[in-house]
């Protein structure tokens, strides 16, 4: 019961601490800024995009140093090894994307096709937990009580389709000359899996290390206040508030997730398979839900979403639990000590009430 107590009372102090009155906020402070990446966005990648060519030749002309390419390492070094493709599957796929590439350009591809992928898919893997939690199914899986009103979910929805389109959509417009110039190509053929495997495997990892970091900066004072408490305003996580943040943190730890594929230059097919798992995996992990299939419970060092709603229900700025995927980063650097002993007590409390009924 003590422990309890304590435990109550460090939430109470913690809400206390952190009663920004976020939602508050003019929504006219959230449409100038988006107004203003989007009119930057717009004005430069019009502009990249019509010298993308020359820099794309003179990539090409002028090879980036070994060093800086890892795209040649991955390439060379797997192409050694037997590819891991199934022909039949491989064959079907070549038919699909050779579609795709005859029917529309690169450009195209790579900036309204990934947008539009991403929107699918992150829409349609988050939905579903609004739709549980107003019906009250699987109730049993959920890690709070308590459920977020209508009225805090439509606005996620509305804040959300204006982030996207009005930020992440012009970052893949302009960001577009940078990928070719690094060497990502739409072509046939397209990569073994061996290779995409490999590419995808190093994009989490590299993503995890740069994302703990880039968090644990948002959770000091002054950038937690201004910046990092947009997202923190949902203490009780469902799966479309894995993006509901600050237009300043989507540049900023999106950052992370870019970063890989931009240094090795992948074929589109890989990014796109990149970001499909990276979206399911961030609303997973905020989805609020722990089910008997989640990856945490048969992949020892995934975190998952037990792992990250414990993060926002403590909203002062030493919550814990800043990685993304992984947990063997707040492991090595002690952040994540609190949720360990939260687990632990829920686990001796699980063990008395058994010995209780025992007896």
């Amino acid at each position: 019961m003590l422990h309890q107590a304590s435990w109550a009372s460090i939430l109470v102090r913690s809400k206390r601490a952190t009663s920004l009155n976020i939602g508050d906020r003019p929504i006219n402070q959230v449409i100038n800024l988006s107004s203003l990446v989007w009119f930057c966005g717009l004005f430069l990648s019009s502009h990249l995009y019509t010298h993308h060519n020359l820099a794309y030749h003179k990539a090409t002309l002028h090879p980036l140093p070994p060093t800086l390419s890892l795209s040649l390492f991955l390439t060379r070094t797997l192409s050694s090894h037997k590819s891991l493709s199934s022909p039949l599957v491989h064959g079907f796929a070549s038919r699909i994307w050779l579609y795709l590439i005859t029917h529309f350009s690169d450009f195209q591809l790579a900036c309204l096709g990934s947008f539009f992928l991403h929107e699918g898919v992150f829409f349609l893997s988050g939905l579903p937990f609004i739709w549980l939690e107003r019906a009250g199914w699987m109730s049993h899986y959920k890690i709070q009580a308590k459920n977020n009103s209508p009225a805090a979910q439509e606005k996620c929805i509305v804040r959300l389709l204006l982030y996207h389109f009005g930020v992440n959509l012009p970052v893949m417009i302009f960001s577009y000359p940078v990928f070719t110039y690094m060497g990502m190509r739409s072509s046939l053929p397209l990569p073994s899996w061996n290779i995409v495997l490999t590419q995808i495997i190093f994009y989490f990892i590299l993503e995890d290390f740069i994302f703990y970091w880039g968090h644990r900066i948002l959770h000091t004072k002054w950038l937690y206040k201004h910046v990092h408490s947009v997202h923190h305003e949902y203490a009780t996580p469902f799966g479309l508030t894995s993006e509901y943040a600050h237009p300043a943190e989507i540049l900023f730890l999106g950052f992370a997730t870019i970063f890989g594929p931009a240094i090795t230059g992948p074929h589109l097919i890989t990014l796109w398979l990149w970001m499909v798992l990276r979206v399911l995996e961030t609303v997973e992990a905020h989805c609020g839900y722990h089910f008997p299939w989640s990856l945490s419970n048969f992949l020892p060092l995934y975190g998952g979403a037990d792992f990250h709603d414990y993060h926002h229900r403590l909203l002062y700025t030493k919550s814990g639990n800043y990685s993304s995927t992984f947990t063997y980063m707040d492991r090595i650097f002690g952040t994540d000590t609190g949720y360990r002993k939260l687990k632990a007590l829920k686990s001796t409390e699980i063990e008395d009430s058994s010995e209780l009924k025992n007896n």
